[in-house]
Parts: C-alpha cells; structure tokens; sequence
C-alpha cells in the first residue's frame, strides 16, 4: 500500500486503532469497501462496549482493552490521531513493515472513490487560529458562488466530504500536527501554517518533531505555501519543503505588504501577491473593519484565509463578503457584555500561552482570568510582554501557581486574587473579583492560558460558565 490510490479493498486485513470520532466512520467506511476490518481499542468501558457492539453487528471485530499488540495478518493500521507514535501497536507495525494512516490519509487515498470528483484541498495548520481561518475560508469560497465546507480538525468528518452524496468544488481543511504526523502522502492545493508554538510536545518529543509535523502539510503544494512573516519558523517550513514547480511562497503581515505578499495598509487588507504587476500593483480585499473581531491576530487569521482563497483563484469582492458574513465560534474573544462601562470577553478556546498573548494584545487595559491545566507550559514570557496592560489578575484552577509566580517575577505591582478553590462555581466568584478590580473602560478577559479538564469538561463548558456569571451581574 504505497503513495498511491487504492482501488481494490476486497479482503484487505485493516485494523483501526481506536474507537471515537476517527476510528468509528474509519471502520465503517473500510468494512463497506470489502476490507477485513480489526478495531483494537485501550479501553474497555461502558461506552466502548456499545460501540463495539454497533460495529460487530455489521460484522466488523472488534478488541476491547488491548490496544497495544498487532492484530496476525494485519496489511494496514488507520490510527486515531491522538495515538502516540511509539505506541507498541506502532513499533511492531515498523518491525512487520505494515504502514500506519491516519484518517486525513485514508480520506485522501479515497478522493474520487466511485467517480466522485475529487475535490482540491486548501489546508490550514498552525498552533492557534486554525478553525477560525478554516471556517472565514470556507465562507469566503461560498461567498465565490463555490460548492465548499470546512472539514477535518474542525470536527466535520473529512472521510464522510470525500466519499458523501454531496460533491464539492474545494474544501477547506483543518489539520492538526497529530493528522499531519499520520499522513504521509497529503498534497494539498495549497495551505498556510499560522504560527508555531510550544504544544503536545509530549506527544511529539520535542518542538523540532512538532515543528516538522506542521511543515508536512506544505509537502507537494501545487499553487501557494502561505507563511507568517510575524513568525520565521512558518517561513523555514516553507523553506524546507518539497512542492511542485512553481508553488510559490505567500507571506501575511499586520503591516504595509511587500510583493508576494498581503497585508494592511490605512486600515485596508491589500493583497500584492496574486495581482498583475506585484511590484508596483496592490488590490484591495476588505476593510479591517469587516474583520470580526478585529484583534491584530484575528486580521492575521483573515489574511490567511484571503490567501489562500486568492491561491484557488477567487475575486477580491467574494473575499470581502465572505469575511463580512463570517460570525465566530463562541468562546474566541467573544464579547459576552458591557457591565458599568467595563466589557466582558470570553476567549475560553485561549488553552495556551500563545493564544492567550495574541487575546490580551487585543486590548490596552486589562482584569486578566486566568489558570486552569497548565500541560506543561511556562508563564514569565507571556506575562512580561503583557505587564503592562494588566489592571489586574483573577486566579482559578490547579496551576494557577505556576501564573502566581511568573505574574510575582515580571508584573509585582499587579494586583492578584488568588482562588484557593477548583470547583465549577469558582468562576462565578472569579468573575464577580474581576467586577472589583475592573474601572470603566478597561476589560476583563478570560484567556485562561490553560486546559480546562481540571474544573469544567471542555473550554466551552467554561466559557458558557464565565457568560453566565457576567449576565448575573448585569441582572
């Protein structure tokens, strides 16, 4: 089973490893193509059992609790993404010569399956921004009059885009370093890596594996490899990669663009990449109001979005209507309310040190809520380069320590409450300490910098907490 399409599945020995929102479609998929499907999972819980027990009925078998050994006669592994590499599924997979695909290949392999057209992919990776950008993108290809979605990472099936009854002009994919890792044969149109970043380096090993995982994903690109000019390590992947004859490198900046690049100028994204005459032309996009919100990392979101969009050909008007049509996800820099003359700002999707940074330069005067699960992860940088825009600070959650003393180092004449506690009502008294430290027009922000697990199930769990605590304010 090498680089190219497989056409014939008839008795295929496939194991899927995992069950979940990858392994359960995956397994469905291979069993209705004729393949011999093996579902291996580490768990073996209530839940597991009523998959499993949906799967065996259409004649798949599936292994509960073992998901480390190879199954005999296995010709192919389709991984959940999360799986770590050096798995002992994957380590005798190695030994045995058995490739190991994630979903993203296995979508890739079966575009144009029973003379479905197979749709070009406009790919988007990066630590922060990812489903922001994908999602302004597809709006902005709809807006282009094309048949599109937003697929992938973003939690809509790309296995169910590429083999569905609806077929697509072009998708818009978001891949996350774990999907990238387990595609080995992904040749995008072409895509963008947004930033780079520490992250899941406990997956990966260490930041140049991460690093490199990312950069897999401009690989082959036939049109643009579009970089960050804010963040050099976007523009050395860009280096390093293998592309097409021709594939040209497009850079996004938040200042005046040069040639091959976009931009803003005056208030206006401007685009000299995909114009006649680069050198001595630009062509107006949109205005930055029409991004929303505008936060400077927002615009850089919009201007990768613009690129790319750019790269398959659309007008600059589409671009324009698309990004005034886009409305955010909530739980990004979502703003929830305005209580006596101070605004209320959800950013729960902040889990990290860098999504925080680009969230608290959003704004000039700042009551900060922030801890939660740190994975790892430093606080001094992001605190020194925020210093001076905190008006003060509202602890919550495990390690919020690990904020404490970087906030004690860097800021010291900032305020802080400490919130000794970590259950789910702690926000609703973060918030109403927020309230006491907050003058008018300053804003108080939840970037947490942090996962949530520790007190809520997910970040919008917490961020549906923190609107809820602002309205009963306003109440």
């Amino acid at each position: 089973m090498g680089s190219g399409q497989v056409t014939d599945w008839q008795g295929k020995n496939v194991t899927v490893a995992g069950l979940g929102v990858s392994g359960i479609p995956a397994a469905r998929v291979l069993h209705g193509l004729g393949a011999k499907v093996t579902v291996v999972n580490d768990g073996d819980d209530e839940r597991a059992r009523t998959q499993a027990a949906e799967l065996e009925s259409l004649g798949v078998t599936v292994r509960l609790g073992d998901g480390d050994t190879l199954p005999e006669g296995t010709e192919l592994i389709v991984t959940a993404p999360g799986w770590k590499p050096d798995k002992p599924l994957f380590l005798a997979a190695g030994r045995a010569g058995v490739p190991v695909w994630g979903d993203v290949e296995l979508a890739w392999r079966l575009r144009g399956h029973g003379g479905r057209k197979a749709a070009p992919w406009l790919a988007v990776t990066g630590t922060n921004g990812k489903t922001t950008t994908v999602q302004m993108l597809a709006s902005i290809l709809e807006a282009a009059g094309l048949r599109t979605a937003a697929v992938g990472n973003i939690g809509v099936s790309l296995l169910d885009a590429v083999l569905g009854e609806e077929e697509y002009d072009v998708l818009a994919v978001e891949l996350s370093s774990y999907q990238l890792h387990w595609a080995p044969s992904l040749r995008a149109h072409s895509a963008a890596v947004l930033n780079l970043a520490p992250d899941h380096l406990d997956w990966h090993g260490s930041m140049e594996a991460y690093a490199a995982d990312k950069g897999r994903v401009y690989e082959g690109n036939r049109v643009a490899c579009v970089y960050n000019t804010a963040d050099k390590a976007t523009e050395d992947l860009v280096r390093e990669a293998d592309v097409e004859e021709g594939c040209r490198a497009i850079g996004f900046t938040l200042g005046a663009p040069g040639p091959s690049q976009l931009g803003v100028v005056d208030g206006i994204l401007v685009d000299r990449a995909f114009v006649e005459d680069r050198y001595r032309n630009a062509q107006e996009l949109a205005e930055v109001s029409d991004v929303r919100p505008p936060a400077p990392h927002n615009i850089a979101n919009a201007l990768a979005a613009a690129a790319l969009a750019r790269a398959y050909g659309v007008p600059a008007k589409a671009v324009r209507d698309g990004l005034r049509s886009f409305t955010p996800d909530a739980h990004r820099i979502a703003h929830v309310a305005d209580v006596d003359g101070v605004a209320y700002v959800d950013d729960s999707k902040a889990t990290n040190t860098h999504a925080a940074q680009a969230s608290l330069a959003a704004y000039e005067s700042i009551v900060w809520i922030a801890g939660g699960l740190a994975k790892g992860a430093t606080f001094g940088e992001l605190v020194a380069e925020s210093a001076k825009r905190l008006r003060g600070v509202v602890l919550i959650g495990a390690d919020r320590a690990l904020i404490r003393e970087a906030l004690a180092r860097h800021a010291p004449e900032v305020p802080v409450v400490d919130l000794d506690r970590t259950d789910t009502g702690a926000m609703l008294q973060a918030v109403q300490e927020a309230r006491r430290l907050a003058r008018p027009g300053d804003t108080v922000l939840l970037a947490p910098a942090c996962a949530s697990m520790d007190m809520f199930a997910n970040y919008n769990k917490r961020g549906d907490a923190f609107a809820r605590a602002v309205r009963e304010l306003g109440a």
